[in-house]
């Protein structure tokens, strides 16, 4: 957590507050922000611990957030040198848009072959489907293909979050698929031609037993509220327009 809280302090010609959430029964992330000594810094120990449900976390910060733009940032990931001041500015730029994000970089100390093969075909994904509209073109590729994104690549404005009423707690996996394809097709995003998030890869626990029952079962409902708010025709021509296209 250190590195990622020091990869925001480093942000430079931007001005931040971070809201460090913590979600470990025993508190072990206060130690770290008080080694900080920083102003800027709030520390929310949470009461009831989640037990591996990222989207009760996060709607327990961004709420304490007062700025107009939101990052969710892991506490393994980085930010890159002088994200914070692209991203302003292509918010400033595009006041139509309310979620910003560019290409993920992975990095750990695994094989990170498979990784950057699929973060290379998502960042062409994303500006493929940007061509076709930065609301329903990004958003049926959020729903109905292999995302383009994770959470820490993309920033959003706090009203948008506010609007949308935060994260589904009761999705356990791919919370930021739901919340971004939400945001996303309601808001419209633009991508950007940069690094937007060194994304940490470690062992994967994609492959425990039941574990893609269960995102399959997550992906079915956010297709279902997609159906529910949008409407048949365009659940159809979406579904149908990201076959054609290519996933």
């Amino acid at each position: 957590m250190e590195a990622a809280l020091r990869s925001v302090l480093s942000q430079a010609n931007v001005t931040t507050e971070i809201v460090v959430v913590d979600d470990c029964p025993d508190g072990s992330a206060s130690a770290v922000v008080a080694g900080f000594h920083a102003d800027g810094i709030r520390y929310l120990k949470n009461p009831e611990p989640s037990r591996g449900r990222p989207a009760v976390v996060r709607n327990l910060g961004w709420p304490l957030a007062r700025g107009e733009l939101v990052h969710f940032l892991d506490d393994d990931d980085l930010v890159p040198e002088g994200h914070y001041e692209a991203a302003r500015a292509a918010f400033a730029a595009h006041r139509d848009v309310g979620v910003v994000f560019g290409r993920v970089e992975p990095f750990g100390a695994v094989d990170l072959t498979h990784e950057r093969q699929y973060f290379a075909d998502a960042t062409r994904r994303a500006r493929r489907f940007a061509r076709f509209g930065r609301r329903l073109g990004l958003g049926a590729a959020m729903v109905f293909g292999p995302t383009p994104l994770v959470c820490g690549a993309a920033m959003i404005r706090r009203s948008c979050i506010a609007d949308l009423g935060g994260f589904d707690p009761d999705l356990e996996l791919v919370e930021d698929v739901d919340f971004y394809a939400r945001a996303i097709r309601r808001f419209g995003a633009l991508v950007l031609d940069r690094v937007s998030l060194h994304y940490r890869i470690g062992p994967s626990l994609m492959h425990r037993p039941g574990q893609q029952d269960a995102i399959a079962a997550c992906y079915r409902r956010i297709q279902a509220r997609y159906r529910a708010e949008h409407g048949a025709l365009e659940f159809v021509l979406a579904k149908a327009f990201v076959r054609v296209m290519g996933g």
